[in-house]
């Protein structure tokens, strides 16, 4: 695979890094607030080899708490260092197709192979599947590999990440939310969850990631998680997993929207419910792959190598 692997964290770096910039948040991925349910929401479904291993890979400033460290990709993807992983935060898909191909369009500008968040789903996955084999296996960093899979995990379920190609998945669609200036791509990574804090959850995240997860246990999706999680091929999962994005993108995204218009309380309605259910999805697929990358047993994907 073409991407490169990088090398090791600057921890005390990163440390302050983590509490004192918040630059690139919110424009170019999931809000802080989405990475960090979708992180939260992977960690409390670990088994425990999955949890031990996590913890151990963690920073020990962290405390075993993965989604303190889950915007971390987005706080490093213009150091020099690691420019190399901006592209790996979207897919640029042909404008209006509304599908996903793999070989068409998993590239960055420049044309380089696999270079998109589904390939860097699956070179980070295939990367944590050598946990096991032990620190003697210096080719990866297991501590970003785990970082940057649980953020790009959040990344390829936010539909306007596999968005048209021309308008940067809705980056260049300048418009109104309510009564303050947005762009398509910001209203789904960030607006339609603090508006939703804002009037139904007193602004409080933990109380909407209790109803995602009531309604991913016990609720209106509680019989569609097997299906969620079920993954052979790794391959093949991120596939689909990128085409259920443009293809809600497609449907519920760029649907009625034009530049310059107003999107308000029937647009915040009926996407509310899609936004909050890919982030389910996102939380509860990483947490089926790390359950297998670190088991016991010998468990994987047929086609993580």
């Amino acid at each position: 695979m073409a991407i490169p692997v990088g090398s090791s964290i600057s921890l005390p770096f990163v440390f302050l890094l983590f509490f004192s910039s918040s630059a690139f948040i919110g424009v170019l991925a999931w809000s802080k607030e989405g990475h960090v349910m979708t992180c939260q929401i992977a960690q409390a479904l670990l088994e425990p080899e999955a949890s031990e291993a996590v913890s151990h890979l963690l920073p020990h400033y962290v405390k075993g708490n993965l989604s303190a460290l889950c915007i971390w990709p987005d706080q490093i993807r213009h150091w020099y260092k690691y420019r190399w992983t901006s592209p790996l935060h979207f897919i640029d898909t042909p404008d209006d197709a509304c599908s996903f191909q793999y070989s068409r369009d998993c590239h960055d500008p420049h044309g380089v192979k696999d270079m998109c968040v589904a390939g860097a789903v699956k070179n980070f996955t295939s990367q944590l599947m050598h946990y096991k084999e032990g620190t003697s296996d210096r080719r990866y960093n297991m501590t970003e590999a785990l970082l940057f899979l649980s953020h790009f995990m959040g990344d390829i379920h936010q539909p306007m990440h596999v968005g048209f190609t021309t308008d940067e998945g809705g980056n260049t669609i300048d418009l109104r939310w309510f009564r303050h200036k947005s762009n398509l791509h910001h209203v789904w990574d960030r607006e339609i969850i603090l508006t939703a804090l804002a009037d139904y959850y007193d602004k409080d995240v933990s109380l909407l990631l209790k109803d995602i997860e009531r309604n991913y246990t016990d609720g209106i999706w509680s019989d569609d998680v097997t299906s969620w999680k079920h993954c052979n091929d790794i391959s093949h999962c991120v596939n689909n997993w990128a085409k259920e994005s443009i293809q809600i993108a497609c449907k519920w995204g760029y649907e009625g929207v034009e530049a310059g218009t107003t999107l308000a309380d029937d647009y915040f309605d009926s996407r509310m419910p899609y936004v909050m259910k890919r982030i389910a999805q996102g939380g509860i697929r990483l947490a089926m792959i790390l359950n297998k990358a670190f088991a016991d047993s010998e468990e994987g994907f047929a086609t993580a190598t």
